[in-house]
């Protein structure tokens, strides 16, 4: 019994069919390759004896496809445009140039990502991907470049970025509705908790404020308990309460009057967790990462004077 070869069909064939296919005409077929109409014929017989078995009807006058040539076609067809689409995108990203980071949800939701514009205009032959996850990344995954951090003491090797103040904020319209003037008035408020038993939460409690700040024993109107910062910033953007808010990622809103703190900068609390720039050790240094860093590290800095600009540095204030 003759066994029919098992070895892959080469590429060139499989154009040349292609192209006799569309055009059903051996010379049009030709003129599209730029080959010889010899040239397209024995590629054809070629795969025929490969595949043992005739793809075309050849007339005087007319070429037709028979029931295997219908049948590669199918198959054929969609593959090349895969393969055409495939390389042509290798082409394009052959000079692009990737930054890979992790970091927390929150800072690339609020800080990080509403400035990102402004890097990829100064370098749009960079492509930068972030890995979003409360999750703390391997030090050595060799698919991170450097790692955006939040911690109270300063992780190996890390630079500082920015400090870190809370602040409550509301919408302008929930602060009129409610009005809100003192710390007091939060006795008629929803206040926006984050949910969270990280160490660094302590800080970002109402409770801590409200024993601060607030008269004895004063409790709310109600709580809304969420996972992540950026949800209890949605929330008081939308009206739904007051949230003690990290200054460093609402700053852009306040300025704005998105937000607004109803009781002035007089009531801002120092925490002493800090922003950090981690930089993996599994990194491969390149001009792309460096150009990164630096406007990384320049909008840092722009957030960091923010923080102790005319309106005054925040006061620091002792864990409960």
């Amino acid at each position: 019994m003759n066994r029919l070869p098992s070895r892959p069909l080469s590429l060139q064939p499989l154009r040349a069919f292609d192209a006799v296919a569309r055009r059903l005409n051996f010379r049009a077929a030709a003129e599209d390759l730029h080959l010889t109409q010899p040239a397209i014929s024995r590629q054809i017989r070629g795969l025929e004896d490969e595949l043992g078995m005739p793809l075309f009807v050849r007339g005087t006058r007319h070429v037709e496809l028979t029931g295997a040539g219908q049948a590669l076609l199918q198959v054929v067809v969609p593959w090349l445009a895969q393969l055409d689409a495939q390389v042509r995108q290798l082409r394009v990203t052959r000079h692009r140039q990737p930054v890979a980071l992790t970091t927390f949800a929150s800072f690339a939701s609020l800080w990080l990502l509403p400035r990102l514009q402004s890097f990829q205009q100064q370098h749009p032959q960079i492509d930068i991907r972030i890995s979003a996850s409360d999750a703390l990344a391997d030090l050595d995954d060799p698919e991170i470049d450097l790692a955006l951090r939040y911690t109270d003491a300063a992780p190996p090797g890390a630079e500082h970025l920015f400090d870190e103040v809370v602040t409550p904020v509301a919408s302008p319209s929930f602060v009129a509705r409610e009005g809100l003037r003192t710390p007091a008035d939060l006795a008629r408020c929803t206040l926006l908790e984050e949910d969270d038993d990280r160490s660094s939460a302590r800080w970002l409690r109402w409770r801590h404020f409200l024993d601060t700040h607030a008269p004895p024993g004063l409790d709310p109107r109600g709580w809304l308990y969420m996972n992540f910062t950026y949800q209890q910033v949605q929330a008081a953007l939308a009206g739904q309460g007051v949230a003690l808010a990290r200054l460093p990622l609402v700053r852009e809103s306040l300025e704005r009057g998105d937000l607004v703190e109803p009781f002035g900068i007089e009531r801002r609390v120092a925490s002493p967790f800090r922003y950090w720039l981690v930089r993996w050790p599994a990194r491969r240094e390149r001009p792309a990462l460096a150009a990164f860093e630096r406007w990384l590290v320049d909008e840092a800095r722009q957030t960091q004077l923010s923080l102790t600009s005319a309106c005054g540095p925040a006061r620091h204030n002792s864990a409960p």
